[in-house]
């Protein structure tokens, strides 16, 4: 009968111990989506709610033990780029989330002028009231959607050299930021040399059309990928290829450290194409992203 009782008793216990784990501290719904903030374990995250798939998504973390620590392994890949274009004058980021990557890029680049174009303004505001994202002369974030954002630089003539695609809307990105006519603007506001990086999944029935869409539109393409579904696509006109020389990935890796990047593990995520050369490229006449996601 004791035992029975310590049963019982540990199983509350953990049941508690779970909903503390979960704890909601912020709950919103903006005019684009709902969003919600949680703590696990010491981790902070932004999730979107996605209401045909019945879940929420993560979209941001915070350790907030290690604030600096890059939780996903999405966000460790980005930060190769910094070997491919090692001082970015001028970076644009397409989708702010908790504002991790520009706030790492602030500290690592501090005289960098980071640009994050954000469609949500209730996205930014919990990114500065729950993960410490903060602007400055440097570190700036524009309010609209990123398409009419660059169309807009286009005809100013604004450039970047480092453009981050990085916008999902809680279930997978915009079906316009997807098609060859939208990688042909953001070409159109790349500085000579630049450098295109973008966050993808390995995962998704779009997989092939977007792979072929980025070989259309792109020169070179470089690709991280991992066995979590996440892969990144480096893009550029200029042939690109990761550095070997010892001396130069070690410091590298000391500037990098603070984020948990792990350059040697990151360099063996490096990834051939896979994908179906013959799948027809994504347009803005020809873009099924919703008829293709559903059909997983």
């Amino acid at each position: 009968m004791k035992s029975i009782h310590l049963g019982c008793l540990l199983l509350t216990l953990l049941c508690v111990a779970s909903i503390v784990q979960a704890k909601v501290i912020h709950e919103e719904r903006s005019l684009y989506r709902n969003i919600l903030i949680d703590e696990k374990a010491n981790v902070r995250c932004m999730r979107f709610v996605v209401h045909n798939r019945g879940g929420t998504h993560n979209q941001s973390c915070k350790d907030l033990n290690e604030p600096r620590r890059l939780v996903f392994d999405y966000a460790q890949k980005v930060m190769m780029g910094l070997l491919l274009k090692p001082e970015p004058k001028s970076i644009l980021i397409v989708g702010l989330g908790g504002g991790s990557l520009p706030m790492a890029f602030h500290e690592l680049l501090p005289n960098a002028v980071i640009t994050s174009v954000e469609i949500d303004p209730a996205v930014t505001r919990a990114a500065k009231a729950y993960f410490d994202y903060q602007e400055n002369d440097f570190v700036r974030t524009e309010t609209a959607d990123a398409r009419v954002f660059i169309k807009r630089a286009m005809f100013r003539k604004q450039q970047w050299d480092w453009i981050i695609l990085d916008a999902f809307n809680g279930d997978y990105i915009p079906e316009h930021l997807m098609t060859m006519e939208f990688f042909q603007e953001v070409k159109s506001v790349l500085a000579p040399g630049g450098l295109v990086t973008a966050n993808t999944f390995s995962t998704s029935r779009l997989y092939d059309h977007e792979s072929t869409t980025y070989q259309a539109s792109f020169k070179n393409l470089l690709i991280l990928k991992s066995s979590k579904g996440n892969r990144v696509i480096f893009a550029a006109e200029q042939p690109l290829i990761f550095p070997i020389q010892e001396s130069y990935l070690a410091q590298w890796q000391q500037r990098l450290q603070p984020y948990d990047v792990n350059i040697k593990r990151l360099l063996n995520d490096q990834a051939v194409p896979d994908w179906d050369t013959q799948a027809r490229v994504l347009t803005d006449q020809y873009a099924p992203a919703n008829i293709l996601k559903h059909a997983q």
